[in-house]
């Protein structure tokens, strides 16, 4: 009985603001732009030509893709946009995630509850500050290789940016960030939620008790599950693609919400045609997470040496 009461003087936890540490923006970025670099575009690209041509098969988006330039065709977008958000989007989630944990938890939330509050707050600050506007010109550099694909000599990437700037200003090159927004906000949701799920069923089967270590392959087994599994947000996925689409289609509605957008595809190709291009979302899921666990301590390592700094972030 008496080792439940609390000793006299002593002092509750004191809550602290998790540190920003150049080392962790680093490693953050780092890993990011080798995850995009390596496989992580090209499964964008395919997943985004699968959400935005609704009727082709894995297959025949492969021999889209191919067309538009060969292996090339599969690194669409990632010079500058790709590489913009890779090296940018770490470092507002870990800032923006850091602060909304930290208030989450100072108003009574759990660890758990505060982690996943600041991981869906960081994925909407993403959304808006970085991702919206990339994500945007990533999908616009598949409406320029149809321009090419006619035989017309499309305009360079900024020259297309400034021609959506000038005509559309700031929304133009913005179109579709709230479901962008949307999307990142219930990834990092779920994807924390699922991982913790996923890791108490590797426990049970394992053996291991509450808080024990996991290994390497469990933690990218935990991980990979989580990233999968996420890819059930995939509706708002092709919703994002088809706003920010330049497509020619009398039927679209020309003030695009999601709202009017996701009934214009579902009118158009029923429920399949939301989950269109999931598959490749799945992998890169499941890439991702093999890049930032699997990598993640190599990684960690390397960049405690270079900057003599502790690495605290969990990637």
């Amino acid at each position: 009985m008496a080792a439940t009461v609390p000793l006299a003087g002593t002092e509750p936890k004191k809550l602290e603001k998790k540190p920003i540490k150049f080392s962790n923006l680093l490693l953050g970025g780092g890993l990011n732009m080798f995850e995009v670099t390596t496989l992580g575009q090209p499964l964008e690209v395919v997943k985004t030509t699968m959400a935005a041509n609704r009727s082709d098969s894995f297959g025949g988006a492969l021999s889209r893709i191919w067309a538009r330039g060969g292996v090339a065709g599969y690194y669409q977008g990632l010079i500058p946009w790709a590489w913009i958000e890779a090296s940018t989007k770490g470092a507002v989630l870990l800032f923006v995630a850091s602060e909304a944990e930290y208030y989450a938890k100072s108003f009574g939330a759990s660890d758990f509850i505060g982690g996943i509050s600041g991981g869906m707050a960081g994925g909407v600050a993403q959304a808006y500050a970085t991702m919206g506007f990339c994500t945007c010109m990533k999908t616009v550099e598949i409406t320029k290789h149809r321009i090419a694909a006619k035989g017309v000599k499309p305009p360079s990437t900024f020259t297309t940016f400034m021609d959506i700037y000038r005509k559309e200003g700031i929304r133009g090159i913005n179109k579709g960030v709230n479901a962008v927004a949307i999307r990142q906000t219930t990834n990092w949701g779920s994807r924390f939620g699922l991982s913790r799920l996923a890791e108490q069923g590797i426990r049970k089967v394992t053996g291991k008790e509450e808080g024990q270590k996991l290994s390497g392959w469990e933690k990218v087994l935990a991980s990979g599950l989580g990233g999968g599994l996420s890819a059930w947000n995939q509706p708002i996925e092709v919703i994002r693609v088809e706003m920010q689409s330049k497509k020619d289609d009398p039927n679209r509605p020309k003030k695009m919400t999601v709202g009017n957008t996701a009934r214009y595809i579902y009118g158009s190709n029923g429920l399949k045609g939301l989950y269109r291009g999931v598959t490749p979302r799945i992998g890169l899921g499941v890439w991702q997470t093999i890049c930032m666990v699997a990598l993640g301590d190599m990684a960690k390592e390397a960049v405690e040496k270079l900057t003599g700094e502790a690495v605290t972030a969990k990637h």
